[in-house]
């Protein structure tokens, strides 16, 4: 049987997995010494962390040394895309692709393919960040490979 992985938006997962990512965040950031400390401070069992450890990922640890591809709709603006190919190289990212179609009713779709591996902040909050500028409509991950 293959391995598939998804990526699941974590409102509709059980508890469980958001604690599970609560005590590898704890431990790697050195806020608890070891793993029995940190499931005590989220109030998890061990057999409950070991078993699901190795099989949840935040999508900024699943995604290192990896590609995303993202879709952009923005505004028809002049330098819009340089914005955002700006706001890539601040973040490491090294970009593979870029395809842009032609502006219809002043928005044109942009699609890029990016390597995170450099990357100095998550795929979520490259995400994240794109949604307050004004000349992007919208932005969302198609895929992380």
């Amino acid at each position: 049987m293959s391995e598939e992985l998804y990526v699941v938006n974590s409102r509709i997962l059980p508890e469980i997995f958001s604690k599970v990512l609560e005590v590898k965040t704890l431990i790697h950031t050195g806020k608890v010494k070891d793993i029995s400390e940190g499931v005590k401070a989220v109030g998890i069992s061990r057999s409950a962390y070991y078993k699901y450890k190795d099989h949840v990922f935040l999508l900024s640890e699943g995604s290192k040394g990896r590609k995303a591809t993202l879709s952009f709709l923005v505004s028809h603006e002049a330098g819009a895309l340089a914005k955002i190919l700006e706001k890539l190289r601040l973040t490491n990212a090294n970009i593979i692709t870029i395809n842009q179609d032609i502006p219809i009713n002043n928005a044109a779709s942009v699609n890029l393919t990016i390597d995170t591996s450099q990357m100095n902040i998550s795929v979520k909050e490259l995400l994240d960040s794109f949604d307050n500028e004004q000349y992007i409509i919208s932005v969302q991950l198609v895929a992380v490979e």
